[in-house]
């Protein structure tokens, strides 16, 4: 059995067994969380608190841009940024039960931010702004970079090279991607953003507020799996929602949050369309790349059909007015 096998065969007996050679005994208490990329589980122990178990998936990550993760992350909770980083046991927090790597972390309860709410805007702009303060003063040599070659160039080429675009599709897909790639290319030129290490996946699903700690709440801020380097809106363009006015209300008070602790260079607000779009792409070959596996054909049954390429074509175009607009102000 390969180790991407074994990583499709994961279950419930090998999580028990993974957790306790590591010198825990389990309660037998166990649920699979919400991830697809990795293999999550909440598991219960004897006599204490609850952990989760990540399972990595094999190929994606080398050892060292796990642990270069996972030094981000215990660098951040050093200076009391809400971030949640791996157990350290035995004097490694990476770990290996037969055919998979693994880390063990505390549990940490929470929602999702109100993003209506002026006072968790705040918060989440001064912690990121944190984040990046620590992010800009060295770089990942482990890890890559969001650029448009990673997630636009080769999200479109591994589409159109394995067959997943239906055929009566594919020259409007080849013509609508290839000119949204020229544009966006064309906008990271201008912009020039300095490079900093990221979360690289911020979104409100990845913060867990607890409203029960400090005055307002306190955001963990979960899940660097996919840390990297790229520009600072990065982290920020996606606590951004309704119509162009409440995007430029929200914005404003994120910005003047997050700019008390670090600086931000308005011209990036011109990126935050070609990440959407970026974003759309990468999306798309993400889940076209990972169909051979069981879980993604059950969790995501409408993927792969005619009408979901028509779908994403429709909102590509949209994207394409989009990135005409102008880019939203901050003053």
């Amino acid at each position: 059995m390969t180790k991407q096998e074994a990583f499709f065969d994961l279950g419930p007996e090998q999580v028990i067994q993974a957790v306790e050679s590591l010198g825990f005994h389990c309660d037998g208490h166990q649920l699979a969380l919400n991830s697809y990329e990795n293999r999550v589980y909440l598991v219960g122990i004897e006599h204490e608190p609850s952990m989760v178990a990540k399972f990595y998936r094999p190929g994606r990550w080398s050892d060292e841009a796990i642990l270069e993760e996972h030094q981000f992350i215990e660098e951040l909770a050093s200076l009391e940024i809400p971030a949640v980083p791996p157990l350290t046991l035995k004097g490694k927090t990476l770990h290996r039960y037969l055919d998979h790597r693994l880390s063990l972390f505390p549990v940490k309860a929470g929602r999702a931010p109100d993003l209506e709410n002026d006072d968790h805007l705040k918060q989440l702009g001064r912690y990121i702004a944190r984040i990046h303060a620590l992010g800009a003063v060295s770089d990942f040599k482990h890890r890559p970079t969001l650029d448009v070659a990673t997630f636009g160039d080769d999200s479109y080429e591994y589409l159109m090279e394995n067959d997943f675009i239906p055929r009566d599709l594919e020259s409007a897909y080849e013509r609508l991607a290839e000119d949204l790639l020229n544009v966006i290319e064309d906008a990271f030129e201008r912009v020039d953003a300095k490079q900093i290490r990221l979360h690289g996946d911020g979104h409100p699903g990845n913060i867990l507020w607890d409203s029960n700690a400090g005055k307002h709440g306190i955001p963990y801020i979960v899940d660097f799996d996919d840390a990297r380097m790229g520009p600072a809106i990065q982290d920020l363009w996606m606590f951004l929602s309704g119509d162009r006015n409440q995007m430029s209300a929200s914005l404003d008070t994120l910005l003047t949050a997050y700019s008390q602790f670090h600086d931000f260079d308005a011209r990036e607000l011109a990126l935050i369309e070609p990440l959407r779009t970026l974003r759309m792409m990468h999306y798309a070959a993400w889940l076209a790349k990972r169909w051979h596996d069981p879980a993604f054909k059950a969790a995501f049954p409408w993927f792969n059909t005619q009408h979901y390429w028509e779908q994403h074509i429709l909102s590509l175009k949209e994207q394409v007015s989009a990135l005409q607009e102008h880019p939203l102000l901050w003053a």
